[in-house]
């Protein structure tokens, strides 16, 4: 895409500060608009702003001839966001990039274009009114609204809204594996086990840093067939890397000296015990289980996650653990706790262990 870049880009306006936040009146208002924020972000995301803003100052008119889009909606859609920090407007005018808005671009190596995507699918907006119906009962609204599973209208009816979540989930996955990598100590470790690890990419990230280590990765068929390219026959990781397909509340036919379970334990109580038991039930003695999971306590991230927590009440009835919550499923299903850790700021690992 073209990008506008006249000139040299001055600093962008510092954003307001601490002492000016609004009264309690006003920042209700603000949390009740909270839709139309999200959809300006949305609509930044589709329309490629971000891509098509440079490294200089441009106004909504040049914008607006690069995007194919009329100048004075877009300068209202740049004004609103950038009251959140998303994207930043100069005294004369034009706008400039911030460090928010850097991550709506494709580019961008932290890019959360499709996070962004993701988490303002057309159902969202179907299904967050009817949050107090998934509160009084306790269970998924989905169903109700669409007829069917969750999982089963994206990949049958919104073949759109799943390659976004593929996406996304990609993405989500390959930045946080790095920082996975870099947080375990291997030693002693020759065989690693990537359960319900998607395509790989935490399993990938550890064998490049660990040259004498191998692994497996477990996941239901018709992901395992998406591996990561580095695991995969003819990759450069292939050697010592193994794909099999599966599902971890079924069994794991796999024997390592440490497990890897990462946002797996989140979509119900008996998946949960389920894909625990078998771990300790395919596991010798002795082995690390690291489970990594994101928290709804004790994170600094507490309001991206709580968010997250009641997306998956309504879309399949799930819920995001607490500190205690999940200590408490690991440890009824036998494993020893020792170390948690933040991972980064959405990220916690429990280090566990088989009981000898």
């Amino acid at each position: 895409m073209t990008t506008v870049s006249p000139t040299p880009a001055p600093a962008a306006p510092p954003a307001p500060s601490a002492a000016a936040a609004p009264p309690p009146g006003m920042r209700l208002r603000e949390l009740v608009f909270g839709a139309a924020c999200a959809a300006a972000v949305r609509a930044a995301a589709r329309l490629g702003v971000a891509d098509a803003l440079g490294e200089s100052p441009a106004t909504a008119a040049e914008l607006a001839t690069v995007l194919n889009a009329e100048p004075q909606p877009l300068h209202r859609l740049l004004r609103a966001l950038s009251c959140y920090g998303v994207f930043a407007e100069t005294p004369d005018g034009k706008f400039v990039h911030t460090e928010m808005s850097r991550l709506l671009r494709e580019d961008d190596p932290n890019s959360l274009r499709y996070i962004s995507l993701w988490c303002t699918e057309p159902w969202t907006w179907q299904a967050w009114p009817l949050l107090d119906e998934a509160v009084r009962s306790g269970g998924n609204v989905f169903e109700g609204v669409f007829g069917k599973g969750f999982f089963d209208y994206l990949h049958q009816d919104a073949h759109e809204s799943a390659h976004v979540f593929n996406r996304a989930m990609t993405t989500s996955s390959m930045q946080s594996a790095l920082d996975v990598a870099a947080l375990l100590d291997l030693t002693g470790v020759s065989s690693v086990a990537d359960i319900g690890g998607g395509q790989g990419h935490v399993l990938a990230s550890l064998l490049e840093k660990h040259p004498t280590v191998r692994g497996t990765l477990l996941d239901l068929p018709g992901v395992a067939a998406k591996a990561d390219a580095r695991l995969r026959e003819g990759g450069a990781l292939a050697g010592r890397a193994a794909i099999v397909p599966g599902d971890c509340r079924e069994t794991i036919p796999v024997q390592a000296d440490l497990y890897i379970i990462k946002n797996i334990l989140e979509w119900d109580d008996d998946s949960t015990r389920r894909t625990l038991r078998n771990v300790v039930g395919a596991a010798r003695p002795g082995a690390r289980v690291v489970v990594i999971e994101n928290l709804v306590d004790d994170t600094p991230s507490m309001r991206f996650t709580t968010a997250m927590d009641l997306m998956l009440l309504l879309n399949v009835g799930g819920a995001k653990h607490s500190r205690e919550s999940l200590v408490t499923r690991l440890t009824d299903a036998g494993l020893v706790i020792g170390e948690i850790r933040p991972v980064n700021a959405y990220l916690h690992a429990f280090e566990c262990s088989v009981p000898g």
